[in-house]
């Protein structure tokens, strides 16, 4: 008589003892997913609510948009540009959130958008030449601070090439009204030069435009106060080819006219090279 392999399974007697002591285990029931509550009606409108509270905060307290109207940036920014400007950086430092913002004083060579000191309203956009404290002085158009010549690689090439007195020896020429200076300036600018050179008092700073035969600055209109600086721009977001007097047609009609121009030629016309080209 031969034993058999008790694992072989050749031994039927076997095989039923091993199911009897193996049964299958009985089917797991499936979970059932919970049923996905629905949002109320006032769920919704206060979710809605708190978006739009949310964006208004941030175009009205960190970023705001503007669009380019004028040729004075030329060739940093151009009309018809429209920028995203940071708010926060330029602001002053608040007691509780202060060390949590990046906020930071208005250096030399900053764009600033700010609000005109001449015409109420009126957003400008300028770079920012002296800093409280600093002399400035043009000789023949160039720039001289605190004694020293300025690089300035950003400025737009001259379209005229001829001299203008007081345009291009400021402080050195007498302001004339008939170069568009601002009476109000022209009073009070001789009490701010020193040695020829204009001194740039506390809390005010002193703007020029990169297309400095095209800009009507701080030299036209004086100072810019700290507390009419809005904010830097950072970049720009959309730029759309756009005549040059059109920030002058406010009436509805050229308003319309020019909305569907840009609907029209949305394509054709927008400078797709410069979106999201960095400001500085």
């Amino acid at each position: 008589m031969t034993s058999e392999d008790p694992l072989s399974g050749n031994n039927p007697l076997n095989t039923t003892a091993l199911e009897q002591t193996s049964p299958t285990p009985p089917a797991t029931p499936t979970p059932s997913k919970p049923e996905k509550k629905k949002e109320t009606f006032s769920e919704s409108i206060a979710g809605f609510a708190s978006v739009f509270v949310s964006g208004l905060f941030i175009i009205t307290f960190v970023f705001q948009n503007f669009e380019i109207p004028s040729s004075s940036m030329e060739q940093t920014l151009l009309i018809g540009d429209h920028v995203f400007v940071d708010r926060i950086a330029p602001s002053n430092k608040t007691g509780y959130v202060g060390p949590l913002i990046p906020y930071r004083e208005i250096q030399r060579g900053d764009i600033i958008v700010f609000m005109s000191p001449v015409e109420p309203g009126l957003h400008v956009v300028k770079r920012v030449i002296g800093v409280p404290g600093d002399r400035i002085r043009l000789v023949n158009g160039v720039v001289y601070r605190n004694g020293e010549r300025l690089k300035e690689p950003y400025l737009a090439p001259r379209t005229t090439f001829y001299e203008e007195p007081y345009r291009d020896n400021f402080p050195a020429v007498a302001p004339d009204l008939g170069y568009q200076v601002d009476p109000k300036w022209a009073a009070a600018l001789p009490k701010y030069i020193q040695g020829g050179e204009l001194v740039v008092p506390p809390d005010d700073y002193f703007g020029m435009g990169d297309n400095r035969d095209r800009s009507l600055d701080s030299r036209y209109w004086g100072f810019i106060p700290r507390a009419n600086i809005i904010g830097r721009p950072l970049f720009i977001y959309w730029s759309f080819v756009t005549p040059e007097d059109q920030y002058t047609r406010t009436s509805l009609p050229e308003r319309a006219k020019f909305v569907l121009h840009v609907v029209s030629h949305f394509v054709s016309e927008t400078r797709w090279s410069r979106m999201f080209h960095r400001v500085h």
